[in-house]
């Protein structure tokens, strides 16, 4: 089957084949170009060696702090892979390495107290946590007699947007605007109206643009006896004390009874895995005897459940704010040479982008980028809207000022020649 192909007969509201029809063939372009898909075989802070023996400064890892690097990270994986192996493979409700208690303990000391469940990702914390919620069966979280609705704004991470169909299966399901607020607000009234519990899923730190109020939107949900479910996993680390993120920090460092944070421990935290921070008190025994991805899914590997619990123990030490000065900085640094061209230009988010009216334009600027020897990642349709290209580039603590100049200039000079471009058109 190729692009021209007709839709299978009733598909026409398959979102899969929708997005299949749109998409155009600039990732495959971009793969054949090596400007993504590309194979590191070897790392050095922020450089790496691809496969072809080039070395090129990477603009593309989530790590915005550069803790993978960190000695005492790398101490935690080799001791625990001495003392256990790669991996302990068995669900959590039938053993579990003493490093996952540890890590939930001191992320609970990090979000103030609050009860804190470490799921396998992020994902895996929505598909565990998010059908509990809607059963209405969740200690401490309940809902109108009626059950809930989800309101799943247009800006949440695909990871929430994904699981419309299996939300549906709790109550009906409707995309809202964070941004307008007339618009929420009639939907608000409408659960209200029909006696359902609204339960609004949203992004702290958008994986491409933009920072949610969440605090404010945490009050309004409140008003209307509502839930706020927050995927902060692009805010962990990065701001906050003790790295809580920007939600928890969005909110005065306290956890209203009607909002929920998801984080990751794969970005900027410098491990891997997800976790759930839930109202201090409120019973984890229930998510791990319920939530399907604890009961029948396996966990982190154990190594990377050492690393998580040293990289929380750095969170918890000065260390922590020294990093997120240093990427502050490194921000800061490039919006004062680039300006307001970049999309999250003087917003408090380690990701920029520079975008490109066509995929062709988007396609040669990250040509050139790679040729200069940095790579952003170029995104295209469905991440943008169609027909345009955005070279996404992930800020870190890690990247040294010149790294940070080089990319500016080059930046610079692919948004002026597309200035050019576009005048010598008109």
């Amino acid at each position: 089957m190729n692009d021209h192909d007709p839709l299978p007969a009733g598909s026409e509201e398959n979102w899969m084949n929708i997005r299949r029809q749109r998409t155009s063939d600039a990732l495959d372009s971009a793969a054949a170009d090596g400007l993504t898909g590309f194979e590191v075989i070897a790392r050095n802070g922020k450089q790496l060696t691809l496969l072809d023996g080039s070395i090129c400064t990477e603009f593309v890892s989530c790590s915005y702090l550069g803790l993978e690097n960190h000695p005492a990270l790398i101490l935690a994986a080799q001791v625990a892979l001495e003392r256990f192996g790669v991996h302990l493979s068995a669900s959590r409700s039938a053993m579990s390495p003493l490093y996952l208690r540890q890590l939930e303990h001191l992320l609970g000391e990090i979000y103030g107290g609050c009860s804190v469940t470490v799921f396998s990702s992020t994902s895996n914390a929505h598909l565990g946590v998010l059908p509990l919620l809607g059963s209405g069966c969740m200690d401490g979280y309940l809902v109108r007699e009626r059950g809930v609705m989800w309101l799943v704004d247009r800006t949440a991470h695909a990871s929430m947007q994904a699981l419309r169909g299996l939300l549906a299966q709790f109550g009906p399901v409707r995309r809202v605007d964070s941004a307008d607020t007339d618009g929420l607000e009639e939907a608000l009234v409408h659960c209200e109206r029909e006696r359902l519990t609204p339960v609004m899923l949203i992004d702290g730190v958008g994986s491409m643009s933009g920072l949610l109020p969440v605090a404010e939107l945490s009050e309004r949900l409140q008003r209307h006896h509502g839930y706020l479910y927050v995927d902060d996993a692009h805010g962990i680390s990065i701001s906050g004390c003790y790295g809580a993120g920007y939600a928890f920090e969005s909110l005065g460092h306290r956890l209203p009874g009607n909002t929920l944070i998801a984080g990751s421990l794969s970005k900027a935290f410098g491990g891997a895995g997800g976790f759930i921070v839930l109202k201090r008190g409120a019973n984890a025994g229930q998510l791990r005897a319920l939530a399907n991805p604890l009961v029948f899914g396996h966990s982190i590997p154990v190594p990377l459940q050492a690393v998580n619990v040293a990289a929380a123990q750095i969170h918890l030490s000065s260390e922590i704010r020294t990093l997120q000065q240093v990427l502050w900085s490194n921000v800061q640094r490039l919006d004062d040479q680039v300006g307001p061209t970049l999309l999250n230009a003087r917003l408090r988010a380690p990701i920029r982008g520079a975008m490109f009216d066509d995929e062709r334009q988007g396609i040669l600027a990250a040509n050139a980028l790679r040729a200069s020897g940095m790579v952003a990642f170029p995104v295209f349709y469905p991440i943008v809207e169609t027909g345009r290209a955005l070279l996404r580039c992930a800020v870190s603590a890690a990247h040294s000022s010149e790294q940070i100049d080089s990319l500016a200039r080059q930046l610079n000079l692919q948004l002026n020649l597309q200035t050019g471009r576009a005048s010598s058109q008109h």
